[in-house]
């Protein structure tokens, strides 16, 4: 920072001083208690769905005096119609297709079916059926697509119900303690399929006739004790968790027909060390099974097409990178198949940024559909008629700022679709890309929402956060800045909350509240305002909020630097973004702290010890505080096995930096 900028940033503490002195104070008791003026900000509408290009169905309110109510809204007349209408709902209750063991799955047809009391209910037009009756507990019941089965797992076995015949079919028998079908080990439900699937390992076919699930082997599986406090005395819990460098679960993938039958088992050896996605069906071809492979150290991706009459398989996409490949899908769909066998659109982020490419179906490159130093973040719609593809992206305006575009298969004709210096944190699109509605704000402006056409015209606005009494209290100010990192080569993001009444003669403490783990980043460039973060500004805090390097800004190209050395490269950044503030004089040295959770507890362990110089105090919360000691395929995915990478599994360690460490650290952690 020159001293230019120095002088001019004092003289904007001493404007804004000056208005702050004129304005409402919101006092530190009733910001504790949420006691909040009634008119500091209005709540937006949300969007339920678009029922066509011409109308929207919004939750809101219409004027101060009338509750939130479901709205139609004509985009032609702008004139709001009350509904009933909604989301798709069973009985009036919202409910998705999630096949959740605790959330009814939903039919097309407006069936729905969930576990209660352990055993399955069935609703159908409000008359409720009790399917089952025994001491097994169902779990993630789904409907076949043509609502005629029901698939579930009980005792880790698969089972079907057949709503036409009121017949259970059980479809697999070796269920055990450590064999599990159709139910994932907790390594692929926490790492690869995710918490939303609640341990869901298995997928109907298009047309019914089909059950493809995972069959899992646990035996070889470590066995790790958590102990539960709850209770008077607690209790021991034990689950298969292989550290890294252990032995992980054999899987194999099978397919049967939900009426019983023996189970044909796609062409791979569970004995490999391998790993497999989350499974897809081919569109053009009811009979084919898409599985995703990668190999044990992640730095190859393929795409296999399983023929579920026999199991045999063929590679039809094979993607190797010098580092890691994440497993996980893509947001929006990594493989996203046109209709007609007009090609596939694939995201990689095999270019150091994620981008569109587009493939015919046999798996021949075409051509790049995107490409630059930014990355794409979600496929918005595919127009298949006009070849074109709507999109949002990080980066290419502000890497703090999400943004719609459009563009066409070819590649051509790029346009940007949102306005203004803003982020448009959440954008919906109608069914055939004719408008779409955008939620959007800076650090400097309160949240809005709008209606834009598909060439990026305004057409109405629809809501905007800013109270009518916004203006007259004292806010403590937050704003984007940008540190360039100690190598130069990047320009970080903060976004910095200052102390109300700032002093230029004083120093304050400064906190710095992280998750910090790779393309986990959480500066945006948004409006955040919260009771919280006034408080904080009220005790006279500097909250700094920042991402390094690795954190998505910067693409795969920034992720890259973490690669068998996890920590140096975040500590780097950290500490040159604490020495920034202390070097313009702001924050107190002998004050500056670091606090998160899961990742965020690693960095703030790590910071009160390796990088204990610079960090003074620390909230620790969740900690890995020794990467040997978490899982197998996070871990593995940047730092190899510690058989493999000894020197970064010790030089990432919290424990190999215990003699260095100063200031006060505390460390929280659950009890479960």
């Amino acid at each position: 920072m020159s001293i230019v900028r120095g002088l001019l940033t004092w003289v904007t503490f001493a404007v804004i001083t000056t208005v702050q002195a004129q304005q409402k104070q919101i006092s530190n008791s009733d910001l504790m208690s949420n006691k909040l003026p009634e008119n500091l900000y209005n709540n937006l509408p949300t969007v339920l769905k678009w029922i066509d290009d011409e109308q929207v169905i919004l939750y809101q309110k219409l004027d101060k005096d009338t509750v939130a109510k479901n709205y139609i809204l004509d985009i032609k007349t702008g004139a709001f119609t009350e509904t009933m209408m909604g989301p798709k709902t069973v009985n009036g209750v919202e409910f998705r297709n999630s096949g959740l063991a605790n959330k009814p799955s939903v039919s097309p047809f407006g069936k729905s079916v969930m576990v209660w009391d352990k055993d399955l209910f069935y609703s159908n037009n409000g008359m409720e059926t009790r399917l089952t009756n025994d001491q097994g507990e169902e779990k993630n019941p789904t409907f076949s697509p043509d609502s005629n089965y029901i698939g579930y797992t009980k005792n880790n076995n698969l089972y079907s119900y057949d709503l036409r015949t009121k017949k259970e079919v059980q479809l697999t028998n070796d269920g055990t303690g450590t064999i599990l079908n159709g139910y994932a080990s907790w390594l692929y439900y926490e790492e690869i399929f995710g918490r939303s699937t609640y341990y869901r390992a298995f997928w109907w076919s298009p047309d019914s006739k089909i059950l493809a699930y995972m069959h899992f082997d646990e035996s070889k599986v470590p066995m790790f004790p958590i102990y539960v406090s709850e209770g008077q005395h607690g209790y021991m819990e034990k689950t298969r968790y292989p550290l890294a460098g252990d032995k992980n679960p054999e899987v194999k993938i099978g397919m049967v027909s939900p009426d019983g039958g023996n189970t044909i088992w796609a062409d791979f050896n569970a004995k490999d060390d391998q790993y497999f996605g989350w499974c897809t069906w081919k569109p053009d071809n009811q009979a084919l099974l898409l599985v995703y492979w990668m190999n044990r150290g992640q730095n190859n991706l393929k795409i296999f097409v399983v023929n579920t009459t026999d199991g045999s398989k063929k590679e039809w996409y094979n993607e190797t990178q010098q580092t890691w490949i994440d497993l996980e899908d893509r947001v929006g769909g990594r493989v996203n198949f046109l209709k007609n066998d007009k090609g596939v659109i694939i995201q990689s982020d095999k270019s150091g940024w994620n981008h569109l490419y587009l493939y015919n179906t046999d798996g021949l490159f075409r051509n790049a559909i995107t490409s630059g130093k930014f990355t794409v973040t979600s496929i918005g719609l595919i127009d298949e008629k006009n070849e074109i593809i709507y999109f949002t992206a990080q980066g290419r305006e502000n890497t703090a700022r999400t943004d719609l575009y459009r563009v066409k298969f070819n590649g051509s004709d790029l346009k940007r679709l949102t306005f203004g210096e803003y982020n448009h944190a959440k954008t919906s699109l109608s069914p055939g890309g004719k408008y779409f509605i955008t939620t959007y704000s800076n650090a400097a402006t309160p949240t809005r929402m709008s209606l834009v056409d598909n060439n990026g015209k305004l057409i109405r606005e629809l809501g905007d956060m800013k109270g009518a009494e916004t203006g007259q209290y004292a806010l403590a100010k937050t704003e984007l800045i940008r540190i360039k990192s100690e190598d130069g080569l990047y320009d970080l993001p903060a976004l910095v909350t200052w102390p109300g009444n700032m002093d230029p003669n004083k120093k304050y403490p400064l906190l710095l509240s992280i998750y910090g783990g790779p393309n986990a980043g959480t500066v945006t460039d948004s409006w955040s305002w919260s009771a919280n973060r006034q408080f904080y500004a009220n005790e006279g805090l500097i909250q700094v909020s920042f991402d390094h390097r690795a954190s998505g800004h910067f693409g795969k190209e920034g992720m890259n630097y973490l690669y068998h050395n996890l920590g140096f490269w975040e500590m780097a950044d950290y500490t040159t973004m604490a020495k920034w503030f202390i070097r313009n004089g702001q924050a107190d040295p002998a004050k500056i702290a670091i606090t998160g959770f899961s990742y965020g507890g690693y960095m703030s362990a790590y910071a009160l010890t390796y990088g204990a110089d610079v960090f003074t105090h620390g909230m620790a919360g969740g900690s890995v505080v020794d990467w040997r000691l978490y899982d197998t395929h996070y871990t593995e995915r940047y730092m190899c096995t510690p058989q493999n990478n000894p020197d970064g599994y010790k030089s990432s360690s919290v424990l190999t930096y215990t003699d260095r460490y100063k200031g006060v650290l505390q460390i929280v952690h659950g009890t479960s």
